[in-house]
């Protein structure tokens, strides 16, 4: 099966290294990316046949490909206007579908959508998109070897910053290095198509604390492998874990079982598999 992935993002993020997992485990994939991107540049790094994004690229791809899976929204522009078929567009965003002429010809090239959560898949239906054209397919994150927490060390991301009062907040931007080291990760957040911050959290064993917006709560499951705030008050939550240490134990264990059972990339990269067979016949 001869697949063409198409990424225009500048940063390496969620979506790009759910691209990076999903690729490297196909054996006829091609990847087109911004040239220069974080993304093209750790795709050449890890030896896949990555190539510069470019309408001609897209279109000549397209061409040797049995289908054309887009992993963002600006690449779904660029295959909706380029007519190319099948096509399957990743949706990992929580904010409604723009309703006019234009988007509901760009969402009506699709063969098939796969949502990142429930809550994606919820927002595609109401913008118009028949439901047997999408399918939930969660992330999928490494499991690495469980850290070693330092006591009382509760990390944020730079981008989602959080205060609280009496506790020392690190910010990271290094996520998976500082999680190796953390207590408690906090997600402050007003609104995620599923949160993958979360998910690799609990990866390495790390109670969550999070908004409860969007798809965290298909993520973190409420007084078993963390917390959900809904009023923003996140200190009353991470307090208790930081003071409890068998609580701390019983939601680190509890978040790594639920990652190894439900968001593994293998289980991520075979509900992919199963959407392209059933899109291939």
């Amino acid at each position: 099966m001869r697949t063409l992935h198409v990424d225009s993002g500048r940063e390496l993020r969620g979506g790009q290294w759910q691209a990076l997992y999903l690729i490297e485990r196909l054996s006829d994939a091609v990847l087109l990316a911004r040239a220069g991107s974080p993304l093209f540049v750790e795709a050449a790094r890890r030896k896949l046949d990555v190539r510069a994004l470019s309408f001609r690229a897209l279109g000549a791809g397209a061409r040797q490909a049995d289908l054309v899976h887009v992993h963002d929204a600006r690449a779904h522009t660029m295959a909706a206007i380029t007519g190319l078929a099948p096509l399957i567009v990743s949706r990992r965003v929580a904010f409604p579908v723009k309703r006019g002429f234009l988007s509901a010809r760009k969402y009506g090239r699709a063969t098939l959508y796969l949502a990142v959560s429930n809550y994606v898949a919820t927002r595609l239906t109401d913008a118009g998109v028949a439901g047997d054209k999408i399918r939930v397919v969660y992330d999928g994150v490494p499991i690495p070897e469980p850290g070693r927490p330092r006591p009382g060390r509760v990390v944020a991301l730079a981008s989602k910053p959080v205060e609280i009062p009496g506790v020392s907040v690190e910010l990271t931007s290094d996520l998976w290095q500082d999680l190796s080291t953390a207590a408690v990760f906090v997600y402050n957040s007003e609104m995620e198509g599923l949160g993958s911050a979360a998910l690799a959290a609990m990866a390495c064993g790390v109670p969550v604390v999070a908004s409860a917006v969007g798809g965290l709560p298909e993520v973190v499951v409420d007084g078993k492998t963390g917390f959900l705030v809904t009023d923003g008050d996140f200190a009353k939550p991470v307090r208790r874990l930081l003071e409890d240490a068998t609580l701390a134990a019983e939601m680190s264990r509890a978040g790594r079982e639920r990652v190894e059972r439900d968001f593994s990339v293998e289980g991520m990269v075979e509900k992919t598999m199963r959407a392209y067979r059933e899109v291939l016949g």
